[in-house]
């Protein structure tokens, strides 16, 4: 296993018997996100050329491809920040393609960002607290009058928010301001804001982007444990292939809004096309 992600431990299926890049041998009850044939233009501009994508439960589904290739694109058709075409995005098997991203959110799909999202003069605490509003039953008048109801609700919000605390090792950092903490840490906790949404699907953009080796090795453990231990799949889009060879179960391939390839990653590490994508094509 490479430095980057030496403190996770990797678990995928069998990779000597994995289906082609176009094979689909699983039930169709596990599958929890879905793009069909997603075209998305900007004008003159076309981002996603009929995409299409499948996410499984307790699945790593990775994204890659050169700059421009129209990933944050897709995730962005996913989470609700754009609105393709056509084609259709389905959720727990139901089209979602016009529900805008707080119901989403709602729903159970969750989003890290590529930048820093947290509310840097809040506490570790607080800024994960922050995820839970969307689960919240009482209101403004319960929260004046601090009904019993309020503060039971309250009392298991705080709950939740130390579990997921312990979760990601942040312990001695809970009653600590957001805005002192390293880049590495703050990333970390945006993961955990996303994880007070209760997601029933993560997805994440470019997560270790910016960090140091032992930053990403720390993550790529969390991200490792989210799927195996609370069983929630991750669609992850990531520029450091070592860290994407070594913990997803699927890869996606892009290239100018197009998909040249997916399957297991040891197949896609293989691909003529994928090589090409990176590489450039040799001279003849």
């Amino acid at each position: 296993m490479t430095s980057a992600v030496s403190k996770a431990t990797v678990s995928r299926p069998d990779e000597t018997s994995s289906p082609g890049p176009c094979s689909d041998v699983r039930e169709p009850a596990s599958l929890v996100l879905e793009a069909r044939a997603l075209e998305l233009r900007f004008g003159a501009i076309h981002a996603l050329r009929s995409v299409d994508l499948k996410v499984y439960r307790g699945s790593i589904h990775s994204i890659i491809g050169p700059n421009g290739a129209g990933k944050s694109s897709l995730l962005n058709c996913l989470s609700g920040f754009y609105w393709p075409q056509s084609g259709a995005v389905l959720f727990d098997g139901q089209n979602i393609n016009r529900r805008p991203p707080h119901a989403r959110g709602k729903a159970g799909i969750g989003r890290t960002f590529q930048g820093i999202q947290t509310y840097q003069s809040m506490t570790v605490r607080e800024n994960i607290l922050a995820g839970l509003h969307v689960h919240m039953r009482t209101g403004l008048l319960d929260a004046l009058a601090y009904w019993p109801r309020t503060r039971a609700e309250e009392q298991r919000f705080k709950a939740e928010a130390e579990e997921i605390i312990e979760f990601l090792e942040l312990e001695d950092l809970r009653h600590d301001q957001v805005g002192s903490l390293s880049y590495g840490m703050r990333k970390r906790i945006d993961l955990g804001r996303a994880l007070a949404l209760r997601p029933k699907v993560l997805i994440m953009d470019e997560p270790m982007a910016g960090m140091s080796v032992d930053e990403k090795g720390d993550l790529a453990r969390f991200v490792l444990d989210i799927r195996d231990a609370r069983q929630i799949p991750i669609v992850l889009v990531e520029h450091d292939m070592e860290v994407v060879m070594d913990i997803s179960d699927t890869v996606t391939v892009m290239d100018w809004g197009i998909v040249i390839a997916s399957g297991a990653p040891q197949h896609i590490r293989n691909d003529p096309k994928v090589i090409a994508a990176y590489l450039g094509q040799a001279k003849q």
